[in-house]
């Protein structure tokens, strides 16, 4: 069974089309959340990964455009885009949205946004933060998202608790999934923050329990144009074409 795991699309239709064609055909899609946001195209993205066979979990973004996370909490341009992608959705990719769940356990998989111990919002962006999470899941890999970083963290485990390894990508090549508990984030198909624009995601093949990092460029100034078009924060439609 061949997976395609991906997450942070925010409303990215054009990432998000590269993806799914150089991915190539998938079983199903592992979506770990921020489907909508910063971007020009929230219903089409969420249309494009409903059409698919696909699970999703729910990120800070998502939560944000229903409502359901305090916008102030969010710097202004992602606050206005967010309103802006409120406005646009349909009532039926809301409702989708709002069914979202914050975890789920797919075989040995633990998927969630942020971390297990804060499935929306949390960052594990470094070791103590994936050491402190290591009780809150019980399978032995957990695929992360919400840095926009791709990111492997192995933990072991030792008389004092978890330890933790961070080991960088490497892309297209495959990684046996070791009897190590992970950490794995694909990064973001709609806004890399790795300073590399263009779109991350990871593979995953469940026969030969392996997993690839991979990356494909996208007709960014496509996407910006749209922005630049609906007058969504020129901050938001610059920091694509640096992949911060």
């Amino acid at each position: 069974m061949r997976v395609l795991v991906i997450s942070d699309i925010h409303s990215n239709l054009e990432a998000f089309q590269a993806v799914l064609e150089d991915a190539g055909p998938v079983d199903k899609i592992w979506c770990l959340g921020d489907v909508v946001g910063y971007g020009p195209d929230p219903n089409a993205c969420v249309d494009l990964l409903r059409a698919q066979p696909h699970c999703c979990v729910a990120g800070n973004h998502d939560w944000a455009t229903l409502g359901r996370l305090d916008l102030q909490d969010f710097n202004p341009d992602a606050r206005e885009a967010n309103l802006w992608n409120r406005s646009q959705l349909t009532p039926d990719n809301l409702a989708y949205l709002e069914s979202l769940p914050e975890r789920l356990v797919e075989g040995p998989f633990t998927l969630v946004h942020g971390s297990p111990q804060h499935p929306v919002w949390e960052y594990v962006l470094y070791c103590s933060t994936a050491e402190t999470n290591a009780d809150y899941f019980d399978t032995p890999y957990c695929f992360v998202g919400h840095t926009h970083t791709p990111a492997i963290f192995h933990l072991t485990s030792g008389d004092n608790g978890a330890s933790c390894e961070s080991v960088a990508p490497r892309y297209e090549q495959a990684l046996p999934l070791s009897e190590d508990r992970l950490f794995v984030n694909p990064g973001s198909v709609g806004q890399p923050r790795d300073g590399d624009p263009r779109a991350s995601y990871v593979l995953l093949d469940l026969d030969k329990m392996i997993i690839e990092h991979r990356r494909v460029a996208y007709p960014i100034a496509k996407t910006q144009a749209k922005m630049v078009e609906l007058d969504l924060p020129m901050r938001l439609v610059l920091r694509l074409g640096y992949g911060w």
